[in-house]
């Protein structure tokens, strides 16, 4: 079916300021994700997946200027050993790159893998994006595996001592970046990945993610810093038998972040978590976009997403679960809550339960609510200053999303940041 002529313009526009890269092993995935793109047309706000949160200007041509946010606040991740490569607007940094060898796994950047023959990465490259278009379209992941020019490849044999981190760095207030992500886990193996850092003014990330048999990943993110920027993320993941894959994301500042994650269980005895806490303030838009699908026996899934929104910030959650036949002792947990501290915020929720095998329990629940007015009261005649006893509040409605975190150093790290955001804006 055509284009309707609006958006067909619009996606030219965008494509006419654009060249795909020399790419050696990768072109025709990417030659394949740009017809994708032509086809499906970039989003818009008619587009069903795309009502609660305007696309405008992650996919215009031009690039709406962000500044730079300086800080004394300590790096985020600071403090643990791990295996730092940092990206500066989306480029590789070599000088503030740790040494990218290290036990138990090898480390590429893309552009180097474009220029060999073989290489295990490009068997996945646009793989998991072009399954993840089905049954929803994801044009903007599309586009990045077209365009995409930096990132790294990631290949997991063993147990890595030392967590990778990925690390971007804003460094021009005009920056439209593209970084795309491979990740191998094999079977039996183990991995930490961090991910922190404002990136770019805009930023379109890409990560595929695929766990063999008896892998495991760990995923903690932090978005903030640079208020202005805009961000659109996708992570596509898929899961073999008796796999664990665990994502948690924190996001405190950022005028407009869409989070995608799409998870396939495709082997018996998957897990999958996916968790979020947000913290927004003002002119602050934060869309997480959720779609996990049971393909396999007796696996378990689940979505805890928390947001704290104030002075008219909006916060987005779209999540479904999508059983298929066959899949049967599913064990599927979704849970979507803010907490909303005025009556200019907003909270938009769509959660989505598609079920057909018949041994499932599945869940799925959306509230908002302001601070409950008896624990405050309760705190407050205990002599809590009113202000200190709704920050405690508010930690508390964060817990269960923070308590996905499998590392508690990790963890506890996280909720010192919250803590700190919260007191800053009291």
């Amino acid at each position: 079916m055509a284009l309707p002529e609006v958006k067909q313009t619009a996606t030219e526009a965008r494509l006419s300021a654009m060249s795909l890269p020399d790419a050696g092993c990768t072109r025709a995935a990417r030659e394949d994700a740009l017809a994708r793109v032509r086809e499906m047309g970039l989003p818009g706000r008619r587009d069903e997946y795309w009502k609660y949160t305007r696309p405008d200007t992650l996919v215009s041509p031009d690039v709406t200027p962000a500044e730079v946010f300086a800080s004394d606040e300590p790096v985020m991740f600071d403090g643990f050993d791990r295996l730092k490569i940092v990206f500066v607007d989306g480029v590789f940094d070599a000088d503030a790159s740790d040494d990218l060898s290290m036990e138990g796994v090898t480390i590429d950047r893309i552009e180097d893998i474009c220029c060999k023959d073989i290489h295990w990465a490009k068997e996945l490259y646009g793989v998991l994006e072009a399954r993840g278009q089905q049954p929803v379209q994801r044009p903007l992941a599309a586009l990045n595996t077209a365009f995409a020019r930096d990132g790294v490849a990631i290949h997991v044999t063993g147990k890595p001592s030392r967590p990778i981190s990925l690390i971007y760095r804003h460094g021009s207030e005009t920056s439209d970046a593209m970084l795309h992500h491979i990740i191998r886990v094999e079977s039996g193996a183990e991995v930490t990945i961090l991910e922190n850092g404002p990136a770019a003014s805009r930023f379109n990330k890409c990560m595929e993610i695929d766990v063999a048999d008896g892998g495991v990943l760990h995923h903690v993110r932090a978005q903030g810093r640079d208020h202005q920027r805009r961000a659109a993320t996708h992570m596509f993941t898929r899961l073999g038998a008796a796999s664990v894959y665990k994502s948690f994301t924190l996001t405190v500042n950022g005028v407009l972040t869409r989070n995608e994650q799409v998870v396939e269980l495709t082997g018996d005895d998957a897990v999958a978590h996916v968790a979020g806490a947000c913290v927004g303030d003002g002119d602050f838009h934060h869309d997480d976009t959720v779609f996990i699908t049971h393909d396999a026996v007796n696996c378990e899934s689940r979505q805890v997403f928390k947001k704290v929104l104030r002075n008219g910030a909006t916060g987005v959650f779209q999540g479904k679960i999508l059983v298929k036949a066959g899949a049967q002792k599913t064990d599927g947990y979704q849970i979507s809550q803010s907490l909303l501290l005025d009556d200019d915020s907003q909270f938009l929720a769509k959660p989505e339960l598609e079920i057909y095998a018949d041994d499932v329990a599945c869940s799925h629940g959306s509230t908002s609510g302001a601070i409950d007015d008896t624990a405050l009261f309760y705190l407050r005649s205990r002599g809590v200053p009113v202000k200190e006893a709704t920050n405690m509040l508010t930690l508390a409605f964060l817990a269960e999303a923070v308590d996905e975190i499998e590392d508690q150093s990790l963890a506890s790290d996280i909720v010192t940041r919250l803590e700190g955001w919260l007191a800053r804006r009291s």
